[in-house]
């Protein structure tokens, strides 16, 4: 994973509640493992008419909206079945950031674990968010050892997210880098069990 410490980038707002995992990644969509290559997939049923031409009233389609890498949506992002290819799928296609006023427990843990920032916001901060985010211009910039987000505008706030989890995005870690950090302990641990036996 890569280390996130500050990003600033343009942001691209869909206001929907209840946006579930099968809209974000479609189910028929699930069947590689790789973690690569589902953006493309990101909202298929959304982003395409009839699978093949692209809608050009959804969001992420309109020109103004290319290239936004902070996804500020409505409360209870990320409900459904759990996956870890929504997650994947969000940062293939450029993702660094989702905002919110909530999450759905498995989907926020799996972004964390898969080094994508989910930020919660009060309702209000993110009704300001979603109108700010129809300019086509509008950015934003996230420090996360600061737990800052803040617009050039004067929009300021801070929010929370597990210190053990803020560390391990900070460095760009997994939980299996984070193993590999004791690798001289587990072998030493490793050869005295062994002769036990």
């Amino acid at each position: 994973m890569q280390p996130f410490t500050v990003h600033k980038g343009k942001v691209v707002g869909i206001d929907r509640a209840n946006i579930d995992t099968d809209q974000i990644i479609p189910k028929q969509f699930l069947k590689r493992i790789e973690r690569t290559g589902f953006g493309k997939f990101l909202f298929y049923d959304w982003r395409y008419l009839d699978g093949q031409i692209l809608n050009p009233h959804f969001e992420l389609n309109r020109p103004e909206n290319e290239g936004a890498t902070i996804l500020v949506a409505n409360e209870n992002f990320g409900c459904g079945s759990s996956r870890e290819h929504a997650p994947w799928a969000l940062q293939d296609y450029g993702f660094q950031a989702v905002v919110a006023p909530s999450f759905a427990d498995i989907f926020y843990n799996n972004c964390l674990k898969n080094g994508l920032l989910p930020i919660r916001l009060a309702k209000h901060d993110v009704e300001y968010l979603l109108h700010k985010s129809k300019r086509a211009d509008y950015e934003l910039t996230i420090s996360l050892e600061e737990q800052r987000i803040y617009d050039e505008s004067g929009f300021n706030r801070t929010f929370e997210i597990d210190s053990y989890r803020k560390q391990l995005l900070l460095k760009g870690w997994d939980e299996i880098d984070l193993t590999f950090m004791y690798e001289s302990y587990i072998e030493e641990y490793e050869k005295k069990r062994w002769s036990f036996e």
